[in-house]
């Protein structure tokens, strides 16, 4: 395979050792579950139909060029089908792609600085902002030099490449938290503090919030933390989160349910005590680091509106003055999130010539063009309608999210995108005024497992199943009462009652009639719903989950022909591994490499963590071999001086956890950083010979199960 000059030799090294994994895993070399771990932390992630993938392309904070746009929808023609899929972490996702080909697609997108590395598996997936970041006239100050100065310092970062589970991150524009900081595992809202009479910038901080079967509204760690420190912040929780959270169980295994069991304050305890082994005390961002483009202004074509009552509407919903002058951000609703590549090319055209070169995503599945002039507002308009991109109603009650559900997804229950498409008919036959209605949010999931964000809804709907007799009815559970305020205040929603997918837009009517007929003046829907009460709205929907009263059109799902048959995949996300103690014992070798690397190359704090990474690898290994249970890596830690702390040759380790966590008693000097690669070094040497011994007692090696553990 050839490799352009213009990639990087980090996602060149990156690429190839892809191609030689498929290669491995082609040719019988590599267990199914251990390569599933491997390619989806490099973005291949598996997709309902077999033999082909899903391909998950990183834009940190939603920004992309029209150059990368470009290069982005002529792969999907060449790779893929010709369609981008917006998601709601602000990534384009390709389907149907072969999995022999993701090297290439990887290696075309690097020449224009398109990553996929770490956008799936547990990493810190994609770090997200509001999209109006930059340009917000409520904005302390722009926090996209913070989510891209986040993003690559974590990028490749050893502390992060095999958690328990993944990371999530997001930064606000302002206190309304349109980026929804509060169900993710670490928000960042910016703020500014007058100290010793300067103007200091700085955010909020929340940590722990989260969504799927059981959602968690995030908690405050700091009211005010300084720039500077978001970084080593991070790291800390990270290095903590790694070390401390659930391993062998995937279900409660996110940072959310970490909390829950040592509780915040613990948790910032264990913080401070990881402060003295970061790379960095104090980490300076530089304000500068991503540059906008605008061009000069020039003439436009001739343009010809037939309807300027329509012009009106989309200028009015979908149009917004920027904080800089005479300037104007555009929102694009974008259909169930999917664009065409001729589309997308089209697009790129336009904004190259009369907006700046950094195009959003959103994270309702949109997009957002920047510093557009009030005199090129009508010629947009207009080509945006040539295009099928100029439907009014951004962001309102009439644009759903919904994730692509049984459409292409295993875990999913039905299907999403009929559904969406139905709803969004009926709310503009029967609900036109809720095209200005941005405080109903309406989000749908093929599943419980939130990819549509449904917990995060004002009302939200899941995919389920619903059993009468041997026949089983494609249903949604209905959820109220989620979303954020608009002064800022997330919610997460209630579950109400299941009802047949099929009687979904006669729920949703009753939902806005009531609302209609109850509210009070100015009241959030939210403020409505509460002080009617859950069992108000389960009464008023109860009549429809009547399953006396189906007809045979219940039984098929949206979009479907067929009754309906639950087909429910093994989630991308979970895995039981298969392995052996000699496997496990070589991915600490893996590790040790990797630690010298780093060494040699003078990054002496990820060459300690890569290190401390191969202990705790190589203790796991002979753990297994003996049937004890390793769920944590500080579960691992402490059984490890208890089962073999007495055997000869770890005797010399004394305490084996004062011997390995020396890494938080430590700066990351040069002299620590070889000493504790030696230890390591020595460390593994030994366990390879006590396991040779364990072999020459056993007779064979031993197959053991790790239920989605990797330490």
């Amino acid at each position: 395979m050839n490799i352009s000059s213009k990639v990087s030799n980090e996602a060149k090294k990156d690429i190839l050792e892809l191609q030689k994994r498929i290669d491995r895993f082609n040719n019988g070399e590599i267990e199914e579950d251990k390569f599933k771990l491997y390619r989806l932390t490099r973005g291949v992630y598996g997709q309902r139909q077999s033999g082909v993938q899903m391909i998950r392309i990183k834009l940190p904070y939603g920004r992309v060029t029209p150059k990368q746009l470009t290069q982005i929808a002529n792969l999907s023609d060449k790779y893929a089908t010709g369609n981008l899929h917006l998601t709601t972490r602000q990534d384009i996702q390709f389907h149907y792609v072969k999995l022999d080909e993701a090297p290439a697609l990887w290696a075309e997108l690097e020449e224009e600085d398109i990553t996929l590395r770490e956008s799936c598996g547990n990493t810190v997936r994609n770090v997200t902002a509001s999209p109006d970041a930059g340009i917000n006239p409520d904005e302390p100050f722009d926090v996209t030099p913070y989510a891209h100065a986040l993003t690559h310092y974590f990028l490749r970062n050893p502390i992060c490449q095999d958690m328990g589970r993944k990371l999530k991150i997001a930064f606000a524009s302002d206190g309304t938290d349109s980026a929804m900081t509060y169900f993710h595992d670490i928000g960042f809202i910016p703020k500014v503090k007058q100290i010793n009479n300067q103007s200091v910038k700085g955010f909020k901080v929340v940590i722990g919030g989260g969504l799927g079967a059981q959602a968690i509204p995030a908690q405050t760690a700091f009211d005010f933390l300084p720039t500077n420190q978001i970084i080593p912040f991070s790291e800390a929780l990270i290095r903590v989160f790694d070390r401390y959270g659930e391993r062998a169980n995937r279900n409660k295994a996110r940072m959310k349910f970490l909390i829950k069991k040592i509780g915040v304050e613990q948790l910032m305890k264990l913080i401070e005590e990881e402060r003295k082994s970061l790379k960095y005390q104090v980490f300076e961002i530089n304000e500068g680091l991503v540059t906008t483009t605008i061009p000069e202004k020039s003439t436009i074509p001739t343009i010809n509106i037939e309807d300027w009552a329509a012009f009106e509407d989309w200028k009015r919903t979908n149009v917004f003055r920027q904080k800089q002058n005479d300037f104007f951000g555009i929102w694009v609703r974008v259909t169930l999130g999917d664009i065409n590549s001729d589309t997308s090319r089209a697009l790129t055209k336009i904004v190259s010539l009369y907006a700046a070169d950094d195009i959003r995503v959103t994270a309702n599945q949109g997009l957002l063009i920047k510093y557009v002039r009030a005199e090129y507002l009508p010629y947009f308009y207009q080509e945006l309608t040539n295009l099928g991109l100029s439907k009014p109603g951004f962001d309102s009650t009439h644009d759903i999210t919904a994730c692509p559900g049984s459409d292409t997804c295993n875990l999913a229950v039905t299907n999403s995108t009929a559904l969406t498409t139905e709803l969004e008919h009926m709310l503009k036959a029967d609900f036109k005024a809720l095209i200005d209605e941005s405080h109903i949010k309406i989000k749908i999931s093929g599943c419980m497992n939130a990819c549509g964000q449904h917990m995060a809804a004002n009302i939200g709907f899941h995919g389920s199943s619903i059993k009468n007799g041997t026949l089983v009815i494609p249903a949604m559970q209905i959820v109220i009462g989620g979303g954020v305020s608009p002064n800022g205040k997330g919610f997460i929603a209630e579950k109400v009652i299941k009802v047949p997918t099929k009687r979904i837009p006669h729920a949703l009517s009753r939902i806005l009639q009531e609302y209609e007929k109850s509210h009070t003046e100015g009241e959030y829907f939210n403020d409505t719903y509460q002080r009617l009460g859950k069992m108000h709205f389960y009464h008023l929907l109860k009549p429809l989950a009547d399953i006396d009263t189906l007809s045979s059109n219940d039984y098929m799902d949206w979009g479907k022909t067929e009754n309906f048959t639950p087909e429910i995949g093994v989630g991308e996300c979970a895995s039981v591994m298969l392995d052996v103690i000699g496997t496990i014992i070589e991915e600490s070798q893996e590790r040790l490499n990797g630690s010298k690397q780093g060494f040699e190359e003078g990054a002496f704090a990820d060459s300690i963590y890569n290190s401390y990474s191969s202990m705790v690898i190589a203790a796991k290994a002979l753990l297994l071999s003996d049937d004890i249970k390793c769920n944590t890596q500080i579960g691992i830690i402490e059984s490890f001086q208890e089962h073999f702390g007495g055997h000869e040759p770890f005797k010399r380790t004394n305490n084996f956890k004062d011997f390995i966590l020396r890494i938080n008693k430590n700066e990351p000097s040069a002299e620590f950083s070889e000493e504790y690669l030696k230890d390591a070094t020595e460390f593994l040497g030994h366990v390879r010979t006590f396991r040779q011994q364990q072999l020459k007692d056993q007779g064979a090696e031993k197959l053991v199960i790790t239920d989605f553990y990797k330490a």
